[in-house]
C-alpha cells in the first residue's frame, strides 16, 4: 500500500493542472485532479486528503467556498488548505485565511516555492500528528495536542491547523509576548513567507472562536501578541489589527 501522501488539486486551467500534477507527483505525492469547485469539493470531502490546493477563480463553485465547506466537515476540518489566486490584493489574501485557508501564493508562482510550501504543510500537519498525549488547560482552555480537540469551558470549538498551532504558541508561552514573526515560525514553519497582516487575520479569527476567552489573547502594540489568564470579558476583533 503506497505511503505517499495524498494532494487533491481543484485547478480549471488545464496546463497548469497537469503541470502541477507533473511537478507534484514528481516530488512524490499521490496527485488527484478536479476542474470544477462541485466535483472538487465533492471528491475532497470523499477521500479526506491530507492536503487541498485550491485555484480561487472556479466554475461552479470558487475554492473560497469549497474551503469554508471543508471547514465545517468533519472529515476536512483539520486538512491543511493552499490557495492559488492571480488576484495579488491583500484584501483577497485576506479573505481566503478568514475562510480557514492555511497559506497561499499568488500566480505567477515558482513551481520550487510551491513545493516548499506544499512541503512545509505537511511536515508541520505530521509534526502535530506525533505529539504525545498531552493536553494544555488554562483559563477555562482546553487543547488536546494529539487529537487537536479544543473546548472553551466544556465547549467543543473548530480551529484551522494554522490557528490550532498559534493557539498552542500563545499557551505554552504562559504571559510571554510573542512576536508575530515567533508565531509564523511556530504556525507556519522558517521556509515561509507572510505578511504580518495574515498572522493578524488569524489571530482575530482565533479570537472570535474562542468567545469570551477571546479576550485573553492581548495585543501588545509594536511588539506582538500574548495570552493573558487574567483578561476577562468579549474580545475585539479589531484588537489584533494594529493600525
Amino acid at each position: 500500500m503506497s505511503t505517499a501522501k495524498r494532494i487533491i488539486v481543484v485547478e480549471d486551467e488545464a496546463d497548469l493542472a497537469e503541470l502541477l500534477s507533473y511537478n507534484l507527483r514528481k516530488a512524490g505525492y499521490d496527485v488527484e485532479t478536479c476542474r470544477d469547485g462541485a466535483s472538487g469539493l465533492r471528491r475532497i470531502l470523499e477521500i479526506g486528503p491530507d492536503l487541498a490546493i485550491l485555484d480561487i477563480m472556479l466554475p461552479q463553485m470558487n475554492g473560497l467556498q469549497i474551503a469554508r465547506q471543508m471547514r465545517t466537515h468533519p472529515k476536512t476540518t483539520q486538512t491543511p488548505i493552499l490557495l492559488l489566486t492571480a488576484k495579488a490584493e491583500e484584501a483577497d489574501q485576506v479573505s481566503g485565511l478568514q475562510v480557514g485557508a492555511d497559506d497561499y501564493v499568488t500566480k505567477p508562482f515558482s513551481m520550487k516555492v510551491l513545493l516548499a510550501r506544499v512541503e512545509a504543510m505537511l511536515r508541520r500537519s505530521r509534526s502535530d500528528r506525533s505529539e504525545q498525549s498531552d493536553r494544555l488547560e488554562v483559563a477555562g482552555v482546553q487543547i488536546d495536542l494529539a487529537t487537536h480537540e479544543v473546548t472553551v469551558h466544556g465547549e467543543p470549538i473548530k480551529l484551522t491547523l494554522t490557528e490550532f498551532r498559534i493557539l498552542v504558541a500563545l499557551v505554552r508561552g504562559k504571559g510571554k509576548v510573542l512576536s508575530r514573526a515567533d508565531l509564523m515560525y511556530t504556525a507556519m514553519g522558517p521556509d515561509v513567507l507572510v505578511t504580518t497582516r495574515t498572522i493578524d487575520v488569524h489571530v482575530a479569527a482565533i479570537r472570535k472562536k474562542l468567545l469570551t476567552c477571546g479576550a485573553k489573547i492581548r495585543t501588545i502594540r509594536g511588539v506582538g501578541y500574548l495570552f493573558d489568564e487574567a483578561a476577562e470579558g468579549m474580545a475585539l476583533e479589531a484588537e489584533g489589527q494594529e493600525r
